[in-house]
């Protein structure tokens, strides 16, 4: 799987959960959903990712995006 799954994978996954997660405990659950919106629009804008960063580090092999 190559990185740029890999994060898309990942931040699908905290926006859901962190949705649900408002919706059964706190609605300051959505500030995770901002950042994660926040982030994809700042990796998008600079082409810097810290994920990204990370799961190169580890040895993920590049996609396109995040290379």
């Amino acid at each position: 799987m190559s990185i740029d799954r890999i994060v898309m994978l990942f931040a699908g996954t905290v926006v859901l959960v962190s949705l649900a997660l408002s919706q059964l405990h706190h609605v300051y659950w959505l500030f995770l959903t901002a950042f994660v919106g926040a982030n994809l629009l700042q990796a998008s804008m600079t082409g810097f990712c810290p994920l990204a960063s990370i799961l190169k580090l580890l040895g993920a092999k590049p996609g396109q995006a995040f290379s």
